[in-house]
């Protein structure tokens, strides 16, 4: 069997794998799912390689990582694609974040290039967002998927030593502080990992 499957739940306390090799995604993971009983093992722990993520949209790379991580290790695996949209760069860049860090995953470099590119788009709106999907998948092929999104705008210099990724320059809408400003419990408020995850514990997991 292979395909979405919309009803199938993960029952409480489960042990699943978090295809990332990311350990600030890996904390940020444990402390959301910290109530669901679940226990959370990474790629990374089990030395399990990076699949190519070649898709064109956060649905098919999530599903990339899920389905490897969960062929691999025969236990059902969580992963996630995100990407961070800046709407006068056309949404960019959008599923191709991680490579905007280049081979060397410097974020600094990524959010150099971002304020680099929207000077040079000659722009005044700073409206951007972080967008996420979710995909749960068991090792027989079937998965769910569930979306997070978190608008804001963007913030020039980086601030704050928090978080991970273009958190520094990103400013939730109805905040004064970047994501990497706030504590992992104040970020999940307002993160779009946040707000799917709790779709994913309302939809995904036995309660």
């Amino acid at each position: 069997m292979s395909g979405e499957d919309t009803t199938r739940r993960l029952a409480h306390g489960a042990e699943i794998v978090l295809a990332s090799h990311n350990a600030g995604k890996l904390r940020e993971f444990a402390l959301l799912l910290g109530t669901s009983g679940i226990t959370v093992r990474s790629a990374a722990e089990l030395n399990l390689p990076e699949p190519v993520e070649d898709a064109d949209s956060f649905e098919g790379n999530a599903l990339i990582k899920a389905r490897a991580a969960a062929t691999a290790t025969g236990l059902p695996a969580l992963a996630d694609d995100s990407g961070f949209c800046v709407v006068a760069l056309d949404n960019r860049p959008g599923v191709y974040s991680a490579r905007w860090a280049g081979p060397e995953r410097d974020m600094s470099v990524a959010m150099g290039r971002v304020e680099r590119e929207l000077a040079e788009a000659g722009s005044d709106d700073r409206r951007a967002a972080f967008v996420v999907v979710l995909c749960l998948a068991w090792p027989d092929g079937t998965y769910r998927m569930v979306h997070g999104r978190c608008e804001g705008t963007v913030s020039f210099p980086a601030q704050g030593e928090h978080g991970h990724g273009y958190d520094p320059i990103f400013i939730p809408k109805g905040e004064t502080r970047t994501f990497a400003q706030m504590s992992e419990t104040e970020k999940n408020r307002f993160s779009h990992r946040g707000q799917a995850m709790e779709r994913f514990l309302a939809d995904c997991v036995t309660r």
